[in-house]
């Protein structure tokens, strides 16, 4: 939408002298999807090697206490271009538009015309606005249509079910949809009673030619390669990776041991079966990090790198479907949970910011905060107004390693029957709300950041506290109505 004037607000603080000299920066913020804390070697792991995520971390700053918009993936991207919290946004659950047949409509609840984005902000203040990947606010013929919602270009998946498989019949350009040769329509959610003969059998039934993420590889490559110095630009890459189906050309499983997999995944916990699914994940990571190393070489190539902010982060926590050993990995690293849960392992996820001259190379921050703080710091880097009714903070002084203020506003997540606060070291948990159980957990996260000690009989006052800071942040949603919170016509 056209950003009316009076929603424009002056920037929180005062820009430091050394920006005014420069152009504004491009900026590239890559979305992995569902990349656990712990799932890339900065920050412990040591099965999937992620040499160019890594390196981006050495020469940038990692955000060690960095909260997704929510634990789920619609609602999580709301919250990343609008900088709005759950409590607020309009997307807060995943909520389907069509179903899981063939030629069911495309699309998930649609991000409104009414909402402004990061890619309006910038694109009204002279960026190009590219997206690519998975999207999920909005289908074909919907408002929340990335090219209605400020991206001048856009490739990928419009509808997350479609997104399930990385073999799919057709991605979208803009408005028009894109056939991919030798791929067409099969179900990403099958099982099988025993396993296949061999190997093969598994390939041939559940992948085909095209390989998704290699296109949007690709667009994203060409893309930078397409810009001017003159123009800065805005590059929104949400990778659908490494989202379950487990799905990978068969290749690049022979970087990682044979021994991992002495048993197939069958398809009992959702998505297609494969025969050696720990391989299957860990090449998918791998690819993940490959696409950012594409991304990167592109920046270097046309001598974008030194005024480029690159931003690396993961919509949610691992999740626990679909055949990915979580366990294994140790995907959550420190935390407790998983993909769909509050607790911070659904929560928690890497953040990494690098811009050479700015932020200091290999460091690191414990600052709390979340997707919400995307909006208003990137228009702090990029010199413009930002919209005046959100949540965030900008992050500018932590990453150019200045003093920053106190949250203004608390973290707050929401998601169908759970809720969770965190105010400093204090975090409340409500799990139950669908069952009409309004009990809280308190959890130092200070002392106690895998959440497992339940310390509400014993601080009653924090309890008290963080429940009124939670009826504070929420304001009640007629289409995502919060259980035992909300009342509704039903009531």
């Amino acid at each position: 939408m056209m950003i009316p004037t009076l929603l424009l607000a002056p920037l929180v603080a005062p820009l430091p002298a050394d920006f005014s000299a420069v152009k504004p920066p491009n900026i590239v913020l890559i979305l992995a999807d569902d990349l656990g804390w712990g799932e890339i070697g900065c920050q412990g792991q040591t099965k999937i090697p992620t040499p160019h995520i890594d390196a981006i971390a050495a020469e940038g700053m990692r955000l060690t206490s960095h909260w997704s918009g929510s634990p789920v993936c619609a609602p999580s991207r709301c919250v990343l271009l609008t900088g709005k919290h759950p409590g607020h946004a309009v997307v807060r659950n995943n909520k389907e538009v069509g179903g899981w047949k063939q030629h069911d409509p495309e699309g998930q609840y649609p991000l409104p015309d009414s909402e402004v984005t990061l890619a309006e902000v910038l694109g009204e203040h002279g960026y190009a606005t590219c997206a690519i990947g998975k999207w999920g606010l909005g289908g074909p013929d919907s408002e929340g249509h990335p090219n209605r919602q400020g991206f001048d270009h856009w490739f990928g998946y419009l509808c997350q079910r479609h997104a399930h498989n990385y073999y799919p019949p057709h991605l979208w350009r803009n408005e028009t949809k894109v056939q991919l040769p030798g791929n067409d329509w099969f179900s990403a959610h099958q099982k099988i009673d025993t396993p296949l003969e061999n190997e093969q059998a598994y390939f041939d039934r559940f992948q085909r030619q095209t390989f998704a993420p290699d296109l949007m590889r690709d667009e994203a490559v060409e893309f930078i390669n397409s810009q001017s110095a003159d123009k800065p630009f805005f590059l929104y890459y949400g990778s659908p990776v490494p989202h379950v189906a487990l799905q990978v050309p068969p290749d690049r499983l022979e970087a990682f041991p044979r021994a991992w997999d002495e048993q197939p995944y069958l398809g009992q916990k959702g998505y297609v079966p494969h025969p050696r699914p720990r391989a299957a994940y860990a090449a998918m990571i791998a690819g993940f990090d490959a696409e950012v190393g594409a991304i990167v070489e592109a920046l270097k190539d046309k001598g974008f790198s030194d005024n480029t902010i690159v931003i690396v982060t993961s919509d949610n926590g691992t999740t626990w479907a679909g055949g990915v050993d979580y366990d294994f990995f140790e995907s959550s690293g420190p935390f407790r949970g998983l993909k769909g849960s509050v607790f911070e392992g659904g929560l928690r996820v890497p953040m990494i910011v690098r811009w050479p001259g700015h932020v200091q190379a290999g460091s690191s921050s414990s600052f709390m905060s979340g997707f919400e703080d995307h909006l208003p710091t990137i228009c702090e880097a990029a010199r413009v107004p930002m919209p005046l009714e959100i949540d965030g903070v900008s992050l500018m002084p932590t990453l150019l390693g200045r003093s920053q203020l106190a949250r203004t506003s608390q973290m707050y997540r929401e998601l169908g029957g759970q809720q969770a606060i965190r105010d400093g070291r204090w975090k409340g948990v409500r799990r139950k709300l669908k069952q009409g159980d309004m009990t809280m957990l308190v959890f130092d996260l200070q002392e106690d950041p895998g959440e497992t000690t339940d310390l509400a009989k014993a601080r009653p006052d924090i309890v008290t506290h963080l429940s009124s800071l939670m009826a504070a942040a929420h304001e009640p949603s007629e289409v995502f109505p919060l259980p035992s919170i909300d009342r509704t016509t039903s009531d």
